[in-house]
């Protein structure tokens, strides 16, 4: 039976966009659930997003997600704030509450993070290092310290960037967190003692290199790139030829894209149906099922098509 629901337009706003698989696997979720909706890309630098925003008001759009460089510098634009995103101080999830006249801001990236490395890697007690200081390392950077990570290293190229993200994350508790070079990753500093290390920038969406002594860490490490391209990025090609487990962004896609449906619809979202979607897209086409509880969510790092 088709729905009787207004057909609303949904989208994924950022710059650079045209990467994203997320209309596939929101439009699949839409046919999958039989709701008549559409979800798009729409590339919106930083200094234009105001107006997107009150566009997408004036169109009585369904929901938004946001991408790179949009999560922080959406903030006071937003209506209200979730507890989620306020505690993350980023926003990737605009809910058009009230019949589109106010804009809520949720964070999905975290809760999306923590459920892809389920069966994975420990948290509670280890030591990460987080790589980058913008809007996703803070998503992930509140996952890991609310995991109950025993102590953190923060990696970026600015250090003073590093330290407002340190200064952010010690409000949520006492956990030790040191501050690094991005060089010290080249020299093996700081990977010593680590049981997960997480790169949050997109230098993976163009193949750029990141100076990286993988052999450094523990052999149970696991390396985590937040980009999923069609190879390997070198981040996560230079971990493999150390022997060290990877895992790129497509099961942490899924499931932000997952909890972003089901606070746009009220509705459990098809899981299955997207993760086919992102397979049919190129992604996770040797891996272990996306869906499957407990499952080693390990897939090709796979570059998403252009269009």
């Amino acid at each position: 039976m088709a729905s009787r629901e207004r057909a609303r337009i949904f989208g994924v706003l950022g710059d650079p966009v045209d990467h994203s698989l997320s209309p596939a696997m929101q439009n699949a979720a839409f046919v999958a659930t039989q709701l008549p909706h559409l979800y798009l890309r729409f590339r919106v630098p930083a200094r234009a997003l105001r107006g997107a925003l009150g566009e997408a008001r004036q169109l009585a759009m369904g929901g938004l997600n946001l991408t790179l460089p949009l999560k922080e510098a959406v903030l006071p634009l937003l209506d209200a704030l979730t507890p989620e995103a306020e505690r993350i101080g980023a926003v990737n999830t605009v809910v058009f509450a009230e019949g589109g006249k106010r804009l809520h801001g949720d964070n999905t990236d975290g809760r999306g993070f923590l459920a892809a490395l389920r069966g994975r890697a420990t948290i509670r007690g280890t030591h990460a290092v987080l790589i980058g200081a913008g809007g996703a390392a803070r998503a992930v950077g509140t996952a890991l310290l609310t995991a109950g990570s025993a102590s953190l290293t923060i990696a970026n190229r600015t250090l003073a960037r590093a330290e407002r993200l340190a200064e952010h994350l010690t409000r949520l508790g006492p956990t030790p967190i040191t501050l690094a070079p991005l060089e010290a990753l080249a020299q093996g500093r700081t990977l010593e003692r680590a049981s997960l290390v997480v790169n949050t920038t997109p230098l993976g969406l163009l193949g750029a290199p990141l100076r990286l002594r993988a052999e450094a860490s523990p052999r149970a490490c696991l390396f985590v790139d937040l980009v999923y391209a069609a190879e390997p990025t070198p981040f996560l090609a230079r971990a493999a030829r150390a022997g060290r487990s990877t895992l790129d962004g497509t099961s942490l896609l899924l499931q932000q894209g997952a909890l972003a449906f089901e606070l746009w619809t009220r509705r459990r979202a098809p899981r299955a149906a997207m993760a086919r979607a992102l397979r049919a897209a190129g992604l996770g086409a040797h891996a272990t099922p996306l869906t499957r509880r407990g499952a080693a969510a390990t897939v090709s790092s796979r570059r998403p098509p252009r269009s």
